[in-house]
């Protein structure tokens, strides 16, 4: 197979999120099997800084890669878009990470020739909601570092301690119903995440000291890698303890939004955990293990970027005009977007709570002093 150049197009590498890491595990895996990964993100932070100790050229600015890629490989819109206007003779393929994130949103483009989506609720957003022809769009499934994520001892018969491991678990989210649950079963709960103020850059160093993992998406995935037994729960919902019975459906859904149909309560929740069996968690796991891990994704990722490559050596020219009508219709969507993404925002502080009381005792400067971190909190996660 020719030694390829592709460029990993990322929103950010500044958090811990599922597409860092990701794209994290492909930029590495792609180096061990003799190519060379360039990842671009405008924000940078400790992933990056993995990747630049492992010798992957990661950049924030585009003008600074004088290497030509021979493809683009866009896990969202603004860096994909901001990809194919610096490079302009390279074809393109989009990731959809998100049914629901507006970075997520696909852009169209001439030389954005392939679409692959993480799940079923990705591959329906790109072919229903912006009608990319179905033959364009393949589903390749989320797979997760063996090495790193290696298997836990047997399960206890009954769970002893768990772990939220969600970026938003907070206080004001699904912590709360969470910790309830635990509590009515006698479970020790511990949390990791941006949302509760301790990330976790190692998450596979201590996975395996947990019993039970409430999560969704790759966490969850990598949860049940480890072998822990995995309730899907997030901030927008609850799902099912994650069995074998069911592993077939949610793993199509990627343990994601779709699988997230119940309400989060600390009821809900407690009947989920109530479902706890060490052996067919330990079923679940190996069912996740023979899946390939982390070649799987690189050998298909490759699979498609050579696809895309030989189909745009093909083409006899490019056409300009084309390529400026489809930046010219993403900015305006990017317009659109971020002027309705700003009036919701303000129109949520305009409800807040917090911020009407704040409003109203900052003329006291020692109470408003005391209430500054609170307010703070309240941006963030926009009670």
């Amino acid at each position: 197979m020719a030694k390829r150049t592709i460029l990993i197009a990322n929103a950010t590498l500044a958090t811990l999120t599922g597409t860092e890491t990701y794209v994290r595990d492909l930029a590495l895996g792609l180096l061990r099997k003799g190519h060379n990964p360039i990842v671009y993100a405008p924000e940078l932070g400790p992933i990056a800084e993995e990747l630049q100790r492992s010798a992957v050229p990661v950049v924030d600015n585009l003008s600074c890669a004088d290497t030509v890629p021979d493809v683009i490989h866009g896990n969202h819109n603004t860096e994909t878009m901001t990809a194919l206007l610096q490079f302009e003779s390279v074809p393109a393929i989009f990731f959809c990470h998100s049914s629901r994130d507006w970075v997520s949103s696909p852009p169209s483009h001439p030389r954005i020739l392939a679409y692959v989506a993480v799940d079923d609720a990705c591959r329906d957003r790109l072919v229903v909601e912006h009608a990319i022809p179905a033959e364009r769009v393949s589903v390749r499934l989320h797979e997760v570092d063996l090495e790193r994520f290696r298997s836990r001892e047997p399960l206890p018969e009954r769970p002893r301690r768990a772990l939220v491991f969600s970026n938003y678990a907070s206080p004001w989210t699904h912590l709360n119903a969470v910790r309830q649950a635990c509590q009515r079963t006698g479970i020790h709960l511990d949390v990791i995440g941006s949302g509760a103020g301790n990330s976790e850059l190692c998450p596979e160093s201590i996975l395996g000291n947990y019993d039970l993992v409430f999560a969704k998406a790759r966490c969850a995935l990598e949860a049940a890698a480890v072998g822990t037994a995995v309730v899907l729960c997030d901030a927008m919902g609850s799902g099912p303890l994650v069995t074998s019975a069911e592993f077939d459906r949610l793993r199509r859904l990627n343990f994601g939004i779709r699988a997230l149909n119940n309400k989060v309560s600390a009821d809900v929740l407690e009947n989920e955990i109530k479902r706890y069996e060490p052996k067919d968690a330990a079923e679940v796991s190996r069912r996740v293990r023979e899946g390939g891990g982390v070649d799987s994704v690189v050998d298909d990722a490759l699979i498609v970027y050579n696809k895309v490559i030989a189909e745009f050596q093909e083409r006899t020219k490019t056409d300009p005009a084309a390529e400026n009508r489809a930046t010219a219709d993403y900015l305006r969507w990017l317009t659109l977007t971020t002027r309705r993404n700003q009036t919701e925002y303000e129109a949520m502080f305009a409800n807040s709570l917090s911020i009407r009381l704040r409003n109203r005792i900052s003329r006291f400067p020692l109470v408003d002093k005391l209430l500054d971190p609170l307010a703070q909190i309240a941006r963030r996660n926009g009670d």
